[in-house]
C-alpha cells in the first residue's frame, strides 16, 4: 500500500525552524514534497503572485525529501505544486506551518500560513495550518508534535468537508503539559493598530506598525483564544464561502 502524499510549506520560509520541526513529523506518516517560500512571507494574506515572475530551486535543506523553495508567496506554493511540480498526482493532505506566531482569531485573515492551507482546501485538498503563540524564531516546538500527528492521521483518514481547512493554534511551551485538544470556533477579536512615526537619516517618514490584541469575548471557553491561553490545543473549521447567509435576506429587503 502506498504512503498518503503529503505537500508542506508555510509562510516563514524555507529555513524557519517551524517547518523542520513539521517535516519531522509528517514524514513518518507519509511521503513527504515541500514547496515554501525562499524568505519570510508572514502577514501575506492570500496575496497571489500576478505582475512578475516566480522562482523555484531545488534544496537539499531536508535531505533525501524532495524540496523546492519558491520567491513566490504560501499560496503560490501550493498553486505550483499542484499544477506543475506534482502535476498528475493526487495529492492527500497540505500541511502548512508550524507557523512562529499564532494565527487565532482575526489573524486568520492575514496569515499566509492559512492562505496555503485555504488555497489547498479551494483545490479540494484536506488541508492544515499549524501555528504556536511563540513567535521566536527559536521557539521550541516539541510539545506540539504527538498532535500534530494525530491531527494529520485523523484528516488523512477521516476527509474534510470539500473546500474546508483546519487552522490548529498550539499554546506556548511550558512546564505544565498541553491539556488536550478541543474543536472550538473563531474568537471574536480584533488587532488595534498603533503606527510609531519615525524619519530615516535624509527626513523622510517611515513607521513601524504596532498594537495589540483585543478580544471582545475573554470568558468564552469555546474559543481558539481562551484554548492556548489554558493549555489546550485549539482546532478551528475554515471554510473559503466567505457568504453571510443571515445577511441576505435582510439585503433582499433593500431598495438598490
Amino acid at each position: 500500500m502506498s504512503k498518503p502524499l503529503i505537500l508542506v510549506t508555510n509562510d516563514d520560509g524555507i529555513t524557519s525552524k517551524g517547518i523542520a520541526s513539521l517535516i519531522s513529523v509528517v514524514k513518518e506518516i507519509g511521503e513527504v514534497f515541500v514547496v515554501a517560500p525562499d524568505s519570510p512571507n508572514s502577514g501575506m494574506g492570500h496575496a497571489i503572485t500576478v505582475d512578475s515572475t516566480i522562482h523555484i530551486k531545488k534544496s537539499n535543506i531536508f535531505g533525501d525529501i524532495d524540496a523546492y523553495e519558491c520567491s513566490g508567496t504560501p499560496a503560490d506554493c501550493v498553486k505550483l505544486a499542484k499544477h506543475h511540480l506534482l502535476k498528475g498526482r493526487k495529492i492527500d493532505l497540505v500541511v502548512s506551518g508550524v507557523n512562529h506566531g499564532h494565527n487565532a482569531s482575526i489573524s486568520v485573515i492575514y496569515s499566509g500560513t492559512m492562505a496555503a492551507a485555504r488555497e489547498a482546501s479551494i483545490e479540494g485538498i484536506p488541508a492544515v495550518g499549524f501555528s504556536i503563540d511563540d513567535f521566536h524564531y527559536d521557539a521550541d516546538f516539541s510539545h506540539t508534535m504527538p498532535f500534530i500527528r494525530k491531527v494529520c492521521e485523523a484528516t488523512i483518514k477521516n476527509g474534510l468537508p470539500k473546500h474546508r481547512a483546519l487552522n490548529v493554534n498550539f499554546p506556548k511551551k511550558s512546564e505544565e503539559p498541553i491539556k488536550g485538544m478541543k474543536v472550538v470556533r473563531q474568537t471574536n477579536g480584533f488587532w488595534k493598530e498603533e503606527f510609531d512615526a519615525r524619519e530615516d537619516p535624509y527626513g523622510r517618514p517611515y513607521f513601524w506598525m504596532g498594537g495589540e490584541f483585543i478580544n471582545h469575548e475573554p470568558e468564552s471557553q469555546d474559543t481558539d483564544v481562551w484554548c492556548m491561553e489554558n493549555n489546550y490545543v485549539g482546532i478551528v473549521p475554515c471554510k473559503t464561502d466567505m457568504t453571510d447567509y443571515e445577511a441576505i435576506e435582510t439585503l433582499k429587503g433593500w431598495k438598490f
